[in-house]
């Protein structure tokens, strides 16, 4: 299943309050690969930004001025996810700021066009109960490289939390994966054309062998499985 890293950026924190999206970025991912399909804009939020949130992200009135509106990207943006499971860090707010500009031009809620959502807020909350679990510190935790993330940018977020996210569920579905990759199978195929050589033991190995079977019938009280197995063949044979 192909797999979306998502995140927005936003005018303010209460999308009840009539507050927009400004920048929304979404990186998508197959078979744990980075694809370097991207979905990308800014956005015209035909409203003020709050100072709180200038702060936070830098993208000023000015910028976004002759930035396309939310309706304009929407359909876009759509084909982009469908179907695919959705990853965001705290889900609940990009959501609930996506679902109010969907409602805004007449559209289904999210959770219609997707396969499912994924929040790997919870996901960390769950790995490292009790300790801090945003970005910057996932990052710093799993060794990722955040040094350009001087100011949130959701591009740099969405690519950020593809990496932690990886990090976070490393040696998952690692079978899957080598039998996802065709030069695995091709492994796996050619192994059933070699000839094993078989070397047979001489007198003094199996001489050997028989007195490293008798010292451990003598230590395990007569619990060698080894010689129990032996003497079963010998029954059936009989």
């Amino acid at each position: 299943m192909r797999q979306i890293f998502i995140d927005t950026e936003t005018t303010g924190l209460e999308p009840k309050l009539g507050h927009r999206i400004i920048e929304i970025a979404a990186v998508e991912m197959h078979s744990r690969r980075l694809t370097g399909r991207r979905f990308h804009r800014y956005l015209n939020p035909e409203r003020e930004i709050e100072e709180g949130a200038l702060q936070v992200h830098g993208l000023t009135s000015e910028f976004l001025q002759d930035k396309p509106k939310f309706r304009d990207v929407v359909h876009e943006l759509l084909e982009f996810v469908e179907g695919a499971e959705l990853i965001m860090h705290n889900a609940s707010f990009d959501v609930a700021f996506l679902n109010r500009e969907f409602g805004l031009v007449e559209l289904h809620p999210l959770s219609e066009y997707c396969h499912s959502v994924t929040d790997t807020l919870k996901m960390a909350k769950d790995l490292h109960p009790g300790k801090r679990n945003n970005l910057d510190i996932l990052c710093e935790r799993y060794e990722v490289d955040n040094s350009r993330r001087t100011l949130h940018g959701a591009l740099l977020d969405a690519e950020l939390l593809a990496e932690v996210y990886l990090a976070m569920t490393r040696g998952q579905d690692s079978l899957l994966m080598e039998l996802e990759d065709p030069s695995a199978l091709d492994i796996v195929e050619n192994m059933r054309d070699l000839h094993l050589m078989v070397l047979v033991p001489d007198a003094e190995e199996l001489e050997a062998h028989a007195q490293q079977l008798d010292m451990i019938e003598r230590e395990s009280k007569g619990k060698c499985l080894w010689k129990r197995l032996e003497a079963d063949a010998i029954v059936e044979i009989g």
